[in-house]
């Protein structure tokens, strides 16, 4: 029909230009930035069909696009990073002939929802300016100059195979720890022959792949104090938070914070790596943690803190099958200080091998001054835990420094873990290290706590992660109990004075 808007026109289609419509496409293919402004439009929200006009942080955005071959962005939510990535892929498939773009979303949803403003911004250019289209699909556009956009859902697979030259990766902070690694990783040969990246996200733990390729591109300085343009893997690293927004004043940030919460508003708006996931330990404390590397290594032992002969030791093992699986855990803490003295972990030693690791590790401590007498651990005794326990009566408990402590009443040696048990212990854990009464050392355990996370009635670590420091952490809080009621110095500093619930330390000579 004469006049009507065509939405898709028709591939290799033969046209006559103007004059002033060549001068438009020639200046269109050399700057995006008034190609956007000039003839895109987009969906606002509220005000339905609107010209796009660009936010100076957005200009920022799309010169880095165009001018680095990676870009990574941290930007607050609603900030319309999406649309301004939207609106550059769209520029660049119909100016860069033969170009194939990988759009990737953690979301299938996420990946369908930016084709679907590629598709608005397409559909709303006039028709003499377009590029004409092979293939139009909901996950899929093929131009006639030779370019595609191709929309998927971040896979460990996802874009394997394919000859990528522009990849955008939407809310990448948000894909599952073990599928961005793994993507990561299959994705990195692609870019080291030429292929353009674009990374945006707000963010959300600060040890997943976002977080990692973000903390290496804004270290910027060289060896020898020079500041650089990008980062040291080469990425121009941008960030902007809800403040830079035209649109938003300090009433808008007070009205967001009374319907969020103060935490939810510095991950989203803010721009803070603050875990989105119902963490046992406050978000807000996880942020600081960042644990720190062993200052020295004794065997497999992780070690952190020198031993001092005056202080008390407990040593908590959570025993594994060593065929692979899970991790057996070693964790020592030192009281009254709660700080943690060493580590060790393995997937892959036998139950009598734990053993013998266990039992080096106290002579160790006694080696390096710790007090026999000052020397508490224990072992968990379910399910597995059966077999530690014939282990340590086949070996011999009368040849294993310290003390080997049980919970009270009960019928089997070591500790139980149930549910109950469990929740008591993790409350505790949550007390001492938000009041930093406890202090975690290894950047393992410390990875551990942060995706350690509610899980119906309980805890355990999110999907795709570990805790089994956590869980040999969450045991020595038990022996850390006991020792609580009979040591002065360790209920001193260890009672919650708000409670009102005072336990009476018990005296020594019970031991």
């Amino acid at each position: 029909m004469s006049g009507q808007a065509v939405l898709v026109k028709q591939p290799y289609k033969k046209e006559n230009y103007t004059e002033n419509q060549i001068a438009e496409i020639v200046k269109s293919a050399t700057d995006p930035i008034y190609f956007i402004g000039e003839y895109m439009w987009i969906q606002h929200p509220t005000k339905g069909r609107v010209k796009f006009e660009l936010y100076d942080y957005q200009i920022e955005l799309i010169n880095a696009y165009q001018n680095h071959k990676y870009s990574i962005n941290m930007l607050g939510r609603q900030m319309g990073k999406s649309t301004c990535a939207a609106g550059y892929l769209l520029w660049y498939a119909m100016f860069v002939p033969d170009s194939t773009i990988l759009i990737a979303a953690h979301k299938y949803t996420g990946s369908q929802e930016i084709m679907q403003r590629v598709r608005f911004m397409y559909e709303s250019l006039p028709e003499w300016i377009k590029a004409g289209a092979v293939s139009y699909n909901k996950g899929s556009i093929d131009f006639d100059n030779g370019s595609r956009i191709v929309s998927a859902t971040t896979t460990e697979n996802t874009g394997r195979g394919m000859s990528i030259t522009l990849v955008y990766l939407d809310e990448f902070a948000f894909v599952p720890p073990r599928i961005a690694k793994e993507f990561w990783t299959s994705l990195s040969p692609t870019l080291s022959t030429g292929g353009k990246c674009i990374i945006t996200s707000t963010p959300n733990q600060d040890n997943d792949q976002f977080a990692q390729i973000w903390n290496d591109a804004i270290k910027k300085f060289d060896e020898f104090g020079n500041e650089r343009e990008v980062g040291k893997n080469g990425f121009k690293s941008i960030k902007y938070i809800w403040s830079d927004h035209p649109d938003r004043d300090e009433s808008w940030a007070d009205h967001e914070r009374s319907k969020i919460g103060s935490e939810r508003f510095m991950r989203e708006h803010e721009c803070l790596f603050i875990t989105a996931d119902e963490t046992l330990i406050s978000g807000l404390v996880l942020t600081n943690l960042q644990g720190e590397d062993p200052y020295e290594r004794v065997g497999q032992l992780r070690v952190y803190t020198p031993i001092d002969k005056n202080k008390i030791y407990v040593a908590a093992w959570d025993p594994s099958l060593g065929t692979g699986g899970d991790a057996a855990a070693i964790e020592i803490f030192s009281l009254p200080d709660l700080i943690q003295v060493a580590e060790w972990q393995h997937n892959k030693t036998d139950i009598r091998g734990q053993l013998r690791n266990f039992v080096t590790i106290l002579d160790w401590l006694r080696e390096k001054g710790a007090s026999n007498d000052n020397i508490y651990w224990s072992v968990e005794n379910n399910t597995l835990g059966e077999a530690a326990l014939v282990a340590i009566q086949e070996y011999g408990e009368e040849r294993i420094a310290g003390h080997f402590i049980s919970e009270t009443g009960a019928k089997r040696r070591g500790f139980n873990t149930t549910n109950k048990s469990k929740l008591a212990a993790c409350t505790k854990l949550k007390y001492y290290i938000e009041s930093s009464k406890m202090h975690p050392k290894s950047k393992s355990l410390v990875q551990e706590l942060k995706t350690f996370v509610a899980k119906g009635a309980s805890f355990a670590a999110k999907e795709g992660e570990t805790d089994d420091l956590v869980m040999g952490t969450i045991l020595a809080v038990r022996l850390i109990e006991y020792v609580m009621k009979y040591d002065e110095a360790t209920y001193n500093t260890l009672v919650e004075r708000t409670s009102g619930d005072y336990l009476q330390p018990m005296p020594i000579g019970i031991i």
